[in-house]
């Protein structure tokens, strides 16, 4: 897959099947979208390509800061082309850009800088200054600029009865089972392993401590999980801990990963942890050897549901 970086660098020699949309989670609602699209571009000739914003536009335009998004846009370009997605176009979401006219947008930069030979869009997309425009309108613009326009229906959307916002309500819950069937894949956070106080390996239990740097990150409810990670070319299980770890005074909010039977060294890269089950909410004990021991017990929990 191509990622391009801004409109203004998109190569014009190549027509496009397009789909346009923030498409946060790629969860399995999208996936009826972008399958289609795949399929149609394949058939006509074209690249499929969708055309994505960032930073959000609820970001920009509500000023919505404490917004949380299911992917980074380094994990939602990842997922994209492993879909098999020729082409990624992220532009920069700007106010000035949300300002641009119906007529503007899909004449000036869907036919004329991304050369639209077929857009597919849900039933319920709108777009232009204040989203004045919708399928309809598209339609109407494709008839005299020369592109197609292919809906997906209420009811096919309705029957993927899923959302990016019923997948974050789950993950606040710490409801994996359902986020990540949502999702049609294991939900994830991507960060740096860095250097924590060792307290882990002290009681014999090391964890890589990862850091997100993309605040706007979601990051799960609070406990414990088993996860999985691909390091070194193998499938490594283990269980993570989200919070604020409050049986060490001092240590404050972290999230940590001991992987079972693995002890390379991780410090400074870049990890993906795919979230697999929760076990428990974190809580505070009365002393190191406890939680010790009630990791053990965390431990023998996370196998158990490996195995099955």
């Amino acid at each position: 897959m191509v990622t391009v970086q801004s409109i203004s660098n998109y190569d014009k020699r190549h027509p496009t099947a397009i789909t346009i949309g923030t498409f946060d989670g790629v969860h399995i609602g999208h996936r009826k979208i972008l399958e289609r699209l795949i399929r149609n571009a394949a058939t006509l000739d074209l690249k499929s390509t969708v055309l994505t914003f960032f930073p959000h536009p609820r970001m920009v335009l509500q000023k919505d800061m404490d917004i949380k998004l299911l992917n980074t846009i380094d994990e939602k370009t990842g997922i994209l082309a492993d879909m098999g997605l020729d082409q990624l176009i992220i532009h920069p979401f700007s106010k000035e850009f949300s300002r641009l006219s119906a007529t503007k947008f899909v004449r000036d930069i869907l036919v004329n800088d991304l050369k639209a030979k077929k857009v597919i869009i849900g039933y319920d997309h709108r777009f232009g200054r204040n989203r004045t425009a919708d399928i309809t309108d598209l339609k109407v613009f494709g008839g005299t600029l020369g592109f197609e326009v292919e809906e997906i229906t209420a009811q096919e959307i309705d029957e993927v009865s899923v959302s990016s916002t019923k997948i974050r309500k789950a993950l606040e819950e710490g409801d994996i089972p359902t986020a990540n069937s949502y999702l049609g894949y294991p939900y994830m956070l991507t960060g740096i392993v860095e250097k924590g106080k060792g307290l882990g390996r002290q009681i014999g239990y090391p964890t890589a401590n990862l850091n997100i740097s993309e605040t706007y990150k979601l990051v799960p409810k609070n406990g414990v999980y088993v996860v999985q990670s691909e390091l070194f070319g193998q499938t490594v299980h283990g269980m993570m801990n989200i919070g604020n770890n409050p049986t060490i005074q001092g240590k404050g909010f972290s999230i940590e990963v001991n992987y079972f039977d693995f002890e390379q060294d991780l410090y400074g890269k870049n990890i993906q942890v795919d979230i697999l089950y929760r076990i428990r909410d974190e809580q505070k004990f009365d002393s190191l050897e406890v939680l010790k021991s009630h990791l053990q017990k965390d431990k023998e929990s996370a196998l158990a549901l490996i195995s099955k």
